[in-house]
């Protein structure tokens, strides 16, 4: 499990804090764009410009903006957003798109990407949540360890629900790569094989 100062350190460069278990977490302002709270209550991060959402949320570093960037950007790929159909997700991206990129080429540059900003737009906020797209680790990090537990935390310590389903995760985890070892281990045994599936 990464440490509490890895993620401080990243996201804490705001002024706007709120205090819980001795961890400063942003405050996310009343009225507050959808960007501005995904990076507040995603990344903890409450003091960004253009040029920093958008390297941010390039994730495979091509600096453009493409579909999947959106749509990871908006949690679209997380079990939390399962409900949503993927023409409503599709849909969204297209928004997005109509907004950003101004050529049509169907990507978002950097350079439209800021221009956009500049003129005043934002990220349409779709009512779809705040765009979850970290990994397991990551959310319970970001969403529960750091608001309720520090470095000082023991292993008896870790009995919210929260706690307890995430490590029933990694138990499940653990159980289901003990079977495939166990597996990749069996010698095949032909007479379990069906005639049919059978050499010669």
């Amino acid at each position: 499990m990464r440490t509490i100062s890895t993620t401080v350190v990243f996201g804490l460069l705001s002024g706007a804090l709120a205090q819980h278990s001795g961890h400063q977490i942003p405050i996310v302002p009343e009225g507050a764009d959808w960007a501005t709270r995904h990076m507040i209550e995603e990344h903890h991060i409450a003091e960004f410009d253009a040029g920093s959402f958008f390297n941010l949320h390039d994730f495979d570093s091509t600096r453009e903006l493409t579909h999947g960037d959106i749509y990871k950007t908006y949690g679209f790929e997380h079990e939390s957003t399962n409900h949503i159909s993927s023409s409503d997700k599709d849909s969204a991206v297209q928004r997005v798109m109509s907004l950003f990129d101004t050529d049509g080429n169907g990507s978002i540059s950097l350079g439209e990407f800021e221009q956009q900003w500049k003129a005043g737009k934002r990220l349409p906020d779709f009512g779809f949540g705040p765009g979850h797209h970290g990994d397991d680790e990551y959310e319970y990090e970001i969403h529960h360890w750091e608001l309720f537990h520090d470095e000082n935390t023991r292993e008896e310590d870790l009995t919210h629900p929260e706690d307890i389903e995430h490590f029933r995760k990694h138990d499940l985890m653990e159980e289901a790569e003990e079977r495939q070892a166990k597996m990749d281990h069996m010698h095949v045994v032909e007479a379990n094989i069906p005639q049919k599936f059978r050499r010669g």
